[in-house]
């Protein structure tokens, strides 16, 4: 418990509905035996080079898209490739520079929509540690081809380093989102901190972190700039789906309390609503924890996952919505105690999701992928690796693609981070017949 309260201290350092019972089959006896043989967990070579950090992943059906960073002697490099008929495609250099704000919580994003993709990545803007800008980078839809010199523009560029954001402040900007959009457009949501005046984490000495999104047609013309939330957490990650309704974006909100509670805003009919919180943590936290949710939808269907540590140790919950967040089910805790977060979660089929999350086992930090459904029912969890619990290893990445589910994340092996990949089998997480349901404490 004390390593735990540890590692929150020093998130703090560097910041920026209900509880339910835990299920039977999630013991820690369980893990111990999923950690011992990684059973169904098959190893995924990818094309990223030594010293790379920061992967995300995004598919559209049919392939997997993949970006990742590579540190070179000074140089950041952002890259990507695409898994296409179970064979990654040569890298392509998207960017580079030797002025990036380059951070373990706060990483580029990748989508592609019909013909066209679109990345981010993260410029410092003046000295200051959180001035920095988002720039974008949009370019036509295809297998890479890099020349000789690395580079992937074999095709003309729609957006090459362009200002998302539109203020001109010497504050922070970052933790992007990005889904595909309609009329081959994107949707961007992001934290900006114009209001801040270049503070991190302000109280009423400044303004204060605000949530805002936008709209980045295909033709490259950035439209649509909208505030969502005046007042959020500094350093939490976004993360948005789309419903038949709209845009979902959650987050962590921030009260003139200092109640750090995970919330949502929607767009329905064309007109974002006001900001609706989920369950009820009361978690009160001086700074930010920099441990944001993660959202994913199927038609109105949708799941939230997120962290909080308001009970005094780290929880993994999860809530279920049918009618594209209008109303919600009771939160189900997942984890079996004092969970690290760091969450990503996949809908699966209308009422079920797939939760990846990292917590603590004996001396070694553990990724864990579990089913789970609109009842709290869960299947046992698979253990997907050790990892580690330093910010360097960031957050661990999952995403669907057919049958399977694909990870991706940070190896830390003292000085050198790499990228590790692996599948599971759909069918690998079970429902067992004699499941027992979470129930409301």
């Amino acid at each position: 418990m004390n390593n735990y309260f540890l590692l929150i201290a020093l998130l703090l350092l560097v910041s920026c509905k209900n509880e339910t019972k835990k299920q039977p089959e999630l013991t820690p006896d369980t893990i111990e035996t999923e950690k011992t043989t990684y059973q169904n967990v098959t190893p995924l070579e990818n094309p990223s080079a030594a010293n790379s950090q920061l992967p995300r992943l995004f598919q559209d059906g049919d392939n997997m898209y993949f970006s990742w960073v590579t540190r070179k002697d000074s140089i950041d490099q952002l890259f990507y490739s695409v898994y296409v008929n179970q064979t990654w495609q040569a890298p392509a250099l998207v960017a580079q520079g030797n002025d990036w704000f380059t951070n373990w919580a706060d990483f580029p994003a990748i989508a592609a929509n019909k013909e066209t993709v679109l990345t981010n990545h993260l410029k410092k803007s003046a000295d200051s540690t959180y001035t920095y800008d988002i720039l974008l980078n949009m370019f036509a839809k295809r297998l890479p081809s890099p020349d000789t010199n690395g580079k992937q523009h074999d095709t003309e560029s729609v957006l090459e380093n362009v200002v998302l954001h539109n203020d001109g402040t010497k504050s922070e900007h970052g933790f992007v989102s990005i889904l595909p959009y309609q009329d081959n457009s994107f949707f961007v949501t992001w934290l900006d901190g114009r209001n801040t005046a270049g503070g991190h984490d302000a109280h009423d000495s400044a303004g204060a972190m605000t949530l805002r999104c936008a709209v980045v047609p295909a033709t490259g013309e950035i439209a649509q700039r909208t505030e969502l939330d005046a007042k959020v957490c500094d350093c939490c990650q976004t993360s948005a789906a789309m419903t038949s309704n709209g845009p979902v974006v959650a987050y962590r909100d921030r009260s003139d309390d200092e109640v750090r509670e995970i919330s949502i805003v929607r767009q329905v009919n064309g007109r974002w609503l006001a900001p609706q919180t989920l369950g009820s943590d009361h978690w009160k936290i001086a700074g930010c924890p920099v441990n944001g949710p993660s959202i994913d939808a199927i038609e109105n269907s949708l799941a939230v996952a997120w962290f909080t540590a308001s009970n005094g140790e780290g929880d993994v919950k999860i809530i279920f919505s049918k009618d594209g967040g209008e109303t919600f089910t009771r939160a189900f805790r997942i984890d079996s105690g004092s969970a690290t977060g760091r969450v990503d979660v996949v809908m699966l089929e209308n009422n079920e999701a797939a939760l990846l999350w990292m917590q603590p086992k004996d001396e070694q930090e553990m990724l864990y992928v579990i089913k789970v459904n609109e009842h709290g029912f869960t299947s046992s969890p698979i253990a997907i690796s050790e990892t580690s619990p330093e910010r360097a290893s960031g957050f661990p990445q999952m995403e669907r693609l057919g049958d399977d589910l694909i990870f991706a994340w940070t190896d830390v092996n003292k000085d050198e981070a790499s990228i590790k990949m692996a599948t599971i089998a759909l069918d690998s997480l079970v429902m067992p017949e004699n499941a027992v349901p979470h129930h409301a404490m």
